[in-house]
């Protein structure tokens, strides 16, 4: 499972022309479900990006998590995440997750979050989506449980 977080002082997904989520100060998280993945997976990378440190304190280091400046999360299913881009000029999913199970565990990663007490929004799987956002610093890791 990967996910790629940015921190954003807003983001929202559009489908069909309307905002399905949306927030201000926090993440956006691009995730993506390979076929290894499963409830552990889950639970790990969860609490990394819950408790991952991208915010900046008082002194300007980034020391805080996004629970810790009062902020959201915006997930959205991204299975190009999977892609092996290793070889040739045509990405391959051979090593992502079938669909079903893909939408299982980007369920349950968004219930993992929420039972943590943080406020999420969310895409909408497998739709045709279109995500705005303004990337504060720009910071962006991609993180892998």
């Amino acid at each position: 499972m990967i996910a790629l977080i940015q921190r954003v002082k807003q983001a929202s997904v559009t489908v069909d022309d309307r905002i399905i989520g949306s927030i201000d100060k926090g993440l956006l998280v691009l995730l993506g479900v390979e076929q290894q993945d499963d409830a552990d997976t889950v639970v790990k990378l969860a609490h990394k990006v819950l408790h991952y440190r991208v915010f900046s304190d008082e002194q300007g280091k980034m020391n805080l998590n996004v629970s810790q400046v009062g902020g959201s999360l915006l997930v959205v299913s991204q299975f190009t995440l999977a892609a092996d881009t290793r070889r040739g000029l045509r990405p391959s999913f051979s090593s992502a997750a079938t669909p079903a199970q893909a939408d299982s565990l980007y369920q349950a990663f968004i219930a993992q979050c929420r039972q943590s007490g943080m406020v999420v929004e969310t895409g909408s799987f497998a739709a045709d989506m279109q995500v705005a956002l303004i990337n504060d610093g720009p910071v962006t890791f991609s993180l892998q449980a």
